[in-house]
């Protein structure tokens, strides 16, 4: 991942603060505490729970260098028009047969397929960033077919 070429929107930047300080304080504790724990079983050379917390210590710390260094040189969304389309904008789509969608469009750290939100660098995120209500996006999905939208509706 490189980290200068990600975007955030203010919700994204938020969610990633609060797991940081998540990770950096109750999480924090709790591995310490485990740490402890498997400490007192004696015998660290043979602790299975020892290794085990101390790979959990690990990857808390991972992610906390990995939110870090998001927060520190990622790029924000920024203020865009509500006339055309940009990250952190959720747009209604009609396709070629008629079916209405609506996606947000995110940064790739924020995509989140449950709650439609997709990627700008997602087909579907590249090809209607840009546009306009009323017109109409032609792309080709990784599957190979070629899929029209009509945007309908821009909101943030």
């Amino acid at each position: 991942m490189v980290v200068s070429d990600i975007v955030l929107t203010a919700e994204g930047r938020k969610k990633l603060a609060e797991e940081l300080a998540w990770r950096e304080g109750e999480k924090q504790q709790e591995v310490i505490e485990h740490l402890k724990e498997a400490r007192a079983f004696g015998d660290l050379s043979e602790n299975a729970e020892y290794d085990a917390a101390k790979e959990e210590e690990a990857k808390n710390a991972s992610r906390i260098a990995e939110i870090r260094a998001i927060l520190a040189k990622a790029q924000d969304a920024g203020e865009q028009s509500e006339l055309i389309v940009s990250i952190g904008s959720t747009v209604d789509l009609v396709d070629e047969d008629g079916v209405a969608t609506k996606v947000t469009i995110v940064g790739t750290t924020e995509t989140n397929s449950l709650e439609r939100k997709i990627s700008n660098e997602s087909p579907v995120g590249r090809a209607v960033i840009g546009h306009a209500e009323g017109e109409t996006v032609e792309f080709i999905t990784p599957a190979g077919k070629r899929r029209t939208y009509t945007v309908t509706k821009i909101s943030r």
